[in-house]
């Protein structure tokens, strides 16, 4: 089969479009043909080698942490998914991914698949779409009425955490630049402010309860941005190179945020896709084997919207 492969750290040019062995699943596996991987910005990180420590890899290395398939065999211990099955899942970070043909995972962090959209498409769901869940109701505990301010709100779990805010009843504020201004609108956003600078003590009106922020900014302004938290509030962090400010003097808390596998939120996930409540946004669909240029994109800086990775 046809895979994506790296077999040392580096830049994009380590990537390599070849020939390997077609998997076999064990007991508790399934083997996916995959329709389609995403790309994320951990990728990068991960081929680059800035990841090593917390996700140590086997090289040579299969990436794409997202897949979106058809059940091709399932290994023995496991009746719940059947050949044919369309499925998507959050694969670990230190297996092989899905920029590939086919690809393995664990059959119990598997969901079935939005009817709704092209199979392809929901593999831009499972990983931004958990963080944003995440970030919002297990370290957030958001509730309906509360007031939220959500930094890099046009990006891909941005976009997902607008609507699941906005649809939980909480006002949201939307902190993007003004190309992305007119989507956070129209994923529900109540109010949008430009994206945040340095000394950003003032971007709201009245204290937000959370803070979710999901833009690269420095230290200074990452603290000055935490005074909009009223207090007994939360700022929720999903760029781990720097930590969350808290202030133990209001009660502040700051939370360090890593996204895991859980494929009862995912399949809730999906169950709101299938309602229309909320969608799954593409920017473009790349075949396999130009995934290289898709991560020499992400690095130069010149790579806008969620990119699907079709074999």
């Amino acid at each position: 089969m046809k895979a994506i492969q790296f077999h040392e750290y580096g830049t994009p040019d380590v990537l390599q479009y070849a020939d390997v062995d077609l998997p076999t699943p064990a007991a508790g596996q399934v083997r996916i043909r995959v329709a389609g991987t995403s790309f994320n910005s951990v990728d990068g990180n991960i081929r680059a080698g800035f990841m090593q420590e917390p996700m140590p890899l086997t090289l040579p290395h299969t990436p794409g942490l997202d897949v979106a398939g058809t059940v091709d065999e399932v290994g023995d211990g496991f009746t719940d998914w059947a050949a044919g099955d369309e499925v998507v899942g959050f694969l670990p970070f230190t297996v092989d991914g899905a920029a590939a043909e086919y690809v393995l995972a664990a059959a119990d962090g598997l969901a079935r698949a939005p009817r709704s959209i092209p199979l392809a498409d929901a593999a831009a769901l499972p990983l931004v779409g958990l963080t944003a869940w995440q970030a919002l109701f297990v370290h957030a505990d958001l509730k309906a009425g509360q007031r939220i301010l959500v930094t890099g709100a046009a990006g891909a779990v941005g976009g997902y955490a607008v609507q699941l805010a906005a649809a939980a009843g909480a006002h949201v504020i939307a902190s993007t630049s003004a190309g992305g201004a007119d989507q956070a609108r129209t994923h529900g956003a109540h109010e949008v402010v430009g994206q945040v600078t340095a000394g950003a003590t003032a971007v709201v009106g009245e204290p937000v309860d959370a803070l979710l922020n999901l833009a690269p900014i420095d230290p200074e302004t990452f603290a000055a941005l935490a005074t909009n938290v009223r207090d007994g509030g939360v700022v929720v962090n999903t760029t781990v190179w720097m930590p969350a400010p808290s202030d133990e003097a209001r009660g502040v808390r700051g939370v360090d945020m890593y996204v895991a596998s859980d494929a009862a939120q995912l399949a809730g996930l999906v169950e709101r896709v299938d309602r229309g409540e909320l969608t799954v946004d593409v920017a473009h669909r790349v075949p396999l084997r130009e995934l290289p240029a898709v991560h020499a994109a992400a690095a130069d800086g010149t790579l806008r919207g969620k990119v699907v990775i079709v074999p």
